[in-house]
């Protein structure tokens, strides 16, 4: 089957605008080409929540045979500089003119579900219920999917199509994710008059700093300082300072390890320095893993075969809707569509990884019903 069709929807999505928080032309297009495959649309409140132009997109395609419900996802949004993008061709590679993103980050993963279910319709092959489910303000901190149903992903297997790198490429663990924000108070003294009538804040900062193990911890875990504000002159001591960082681990366990080992450092710091602090900690997102035998895992193993693609596997340290979704309880992977150099001019695509993503997810919706390719 031709790719034309297919490269021809992507470079129409790219060109529109759709920054995090301002998805609704976006989702118009979407929403059009999910009714024009016969699937019922909707919206959920995600932007009444999260200050957006638009919730989530769910669409939901009724099965022709029994199978595992798939859920399908991808997000609208793109970063900045999103905006008048000019996608160039050359040589079988998608760019932009170098002024954007080209916002393959992630309208490829968008443009491989769309066609994949289109295909799968025109041809009248089985397929089970298939939800698809497009996110807003991903890259705002995976808002739109935190913002999510259950109910709207309720199925046997989620394929979350946005990590980068050539199509094959399988996360099977993803970390727990804790940030927090610290607030440290002291004294202000002038500190060429009166230094030891103050409590320096920035200093009980510093030492928090010092008792904190930081960076790659272990071969799955990491802990980081990202940023320290404070004082008001430099004849001042000063009495106020804040503190924001993070920790992750794909070991839930060891995640929270850190977490209160951090948060011990901070309290301690402030106490010893003659201060007082106040730290917030936000879990971010739970992380997942899969074992090597999960049946999931398997299909998607199994459906790479199908198409000639050699699977890869492999942990990662950042975060994604799949994380979200994972643990609203539906079995979660995220896939490489393809991307490359993401949140940058430089970002690209091949329009080969473009069709082989769109052709593993009609192998997956094969295997799905129990009739591979």
């Amino acid at each position: 089957m031709s790719d034309q069709r297919l490269l021809d929807s992507f470079l129409e999505m790219v060109r529109i605008y759709s920054p995090s928080c301002g998805e609704r032309q976006m989702a118009d297009y979407v929403d059009a080409a999910l009714q024009d495959l016969g699937a019922a649309t909707s919206y959920d409140d995600a932007a009444l929540f999260r200050s957006g132009e638009t919730g989530n997109l769910i669409g939901k395609l009724p099965g022709t045979r029994p199978g595992l419900t798939l859920v399908f996802s991808a997000h609208l949004d793109c970063v900045e500089p999103c905006k008048d993008v000019q996608p160039v061709v050359r040589d079988g590679v998608v760019t932009s003119s170098g002024e954007t993103v080209l916002g393959a980050d992630n309208k490829a993963g968008v443009a491989a579900i769309l066609e994949s279910v289109r295909r799968v319709v025109e041809r009248g092959l089985p397929r089970p219920d298939i939800r698809m489910v497009f996110t807003v303000a991903e890259e705002k901190g995976l808002r739109g999917a935190k913002a999510l149903d259950p109910s709207s992903v309720a199925g046997d297997l989620c394929i979350v199509l946005d990590a980068d790198g050539s199509v094959g490429g399988i996360v099977t663990a993803s970390p727990t994710h804790y940030t927090f924000f610290a607030e440290f108070r002291g004294k202000a003294a002038h500190a060429g008059v009166q230094p030891e009538k103050g409590t320096s804040a920035l200093l009980m900062v510093s030492r928090a700093m010092q008792a904190m193990s930081l960076g790659r911890l272990d071969e799955h875990t990491t802990a980081n300082v990202g940023t320290v504000s404070g004082g008001t002159a430099t004849n001042v001591v000063p009495a106020y300072a804040t503190m924001t960082g993070e920790c992750r681990s794909i070991d839930p366990h060891r995640a929270e390890e850190v977490r209160a080992s951090m948060d011990t450092a901070i309290k301690q710091a402030a106490r010893k320095g003659g201060g007082r602090v106040e730290v917030a900690w936000t879990k971010e997102y739970d992380g997942f893993s899969f074992s090597d035998d999960d049946p999931s895992l398997r299909l998607v193993v199994e459906a790479c075969g199908d198409v000639g693609v050699a699977p890869r596997l492999f942990a990662t340290g950042g975060g994604s809707d799949g994380n979200i979704i994972s643990a609203l309880g539906v079995p979660t992977l995220v896939l490489s569509c393809g991307m490359n150099a993401v949140h940058g001019p430089d970002e690209s695509l091949t329009l080969a990884d473009l069709a082989a993503a769109t052709r593993l997810l009609e192998a997956v919706i094969a295997r799905a019903v129990g009739v591979p390719e």
